[in-house]
């Protein structure tokens, strides 16, 4: 019995052991994946406080009217930029009335400039968004209306100079969901500045706007360059009509060698039936010499 009770329990303590192996080995498994899991939890974390950061950032820069004209410029510089060349664009060009409009723009064949300004006022937008009731987003519904408006009346006054600038001006929107605010909200102010001539485009329509200036410009630097066309065209006629005047000489002097090889041809043939009737022995002796000597006579002339 006390053997058999030895046995039981050195198997109870074996089974024990690798009961406790395997749970040690699962347990060391398990915190490898929580780390793993801790680690990307952690970089996840990171980049969510980047991310913060950035939002941070762009709030303060949207909060402060320099910095925030400052990011609306230079998306705008950037599409003008990658679209256009440079000497068909300028930034912070200066008038004849001392005013620096954000960019001016170079059609072709027109001297005057296409103003495009990248200011807009946001401080009323943000109090709509902000507005808890609906007394508060009449108000800043209205201050919408007034500083916009008050904006559209800035660009009509200072850039509309008549034989420098363009009938037409652009006011380039920044942000796609401002611009998209305005133009389902407050139809009347796009309606006002078209009334004044302004064009007021989000970042994805000024593309397409400066996509068909790019045509316009390079469809005028082909017109620039058709005089050159021109010229390479009437070189290459002429080159095409001295290349038919020698060939027309060469198909001479083929048609003289055709003449030459007839005549040789036809002596040749004389020559042969003058041998056939020698061999028949069918000739007159006055009549074979005589024409021997026109055949050999005509190979002659044929040879030179």
């Amino acid at each position: 019995m006390a053997r058999f009770v030895a046995e039981q329990l050195e198997s109870v303590g074996a089974r024990v052991g690798r009961s406790l192996e395997d749970q040690s080995r699962n347990a060391s498994e398990s915190l490898g994946k929580l780390n793993e899991r801790l680690a990307v939890i952690d970089a996840a974390q990171a980049r969510l406080t980047g991310l913060t950061e950035e939002v941070i950032g762009l709030k303060e820069i949207l909060a402060n009217k320099q910095a925030r004209g400052a990011f609306g410029q230079g998306r705008m510089e950037a599409i003008v930029r990658d679209a256009l060349p440079a000497n068909a664009y300028t930034f912070q060009h200066t008038l004849s009335n001392r005013c620096r409009p954000d960019c001016v723009i170079r059609l072709p064949g027109d001297e005057r400039l296409m103003v495009l300004d990248a200011k807009f006022p946001l401080e009323a937008f943000v109090a709509l968004k902000d507005a808890q009731d609906g007394e508060a987003r009449k108000v800043a519904a209205a201050r919408v209306r007034t500083d916009v408006g008050r904006h559209i009346a800035d660009i009509k006054e200072r850039y509309f100079i008549a034989g420098e600038t363009q009938d037409i001006a652009i006011l380039f929107v920044p942000s796609e969901s401002l611009y998209a605010d305005l133009a389902e909200h407050f139809e009347d102010v796009v309606q006002k500045a078209h009334t004044n001539r302004i064009v007021i485009v989000s970042p994805s329509l000024l593309v397409m706007a400066v996509q068909v200036m790019q045509a316009l410009v390079r469809d005028a630097r082909v017109r620039e360059q058709a005089h050159v066309i021109q010229i390479e065209v009437r070189r290459l006629v002429e080159d095409v009509v001295r290349l038919r005047q020698r060939v027309g000489k060469l198909g001479a002097h083929f048609g003289q060698v055709q003449e030459d090889v007839a005549g040789i041809v036809i002596s040749a043939d004389k020559i042969a039936k003058s041998g056939e009737r020698i061999d028949l022995l069918d000739f007159d002796k006055a009549e074979v010499a005589a024409q021997t000597e026109i055949a050999l006579g005509g190979l002659g002339k044929a040879a030179e």
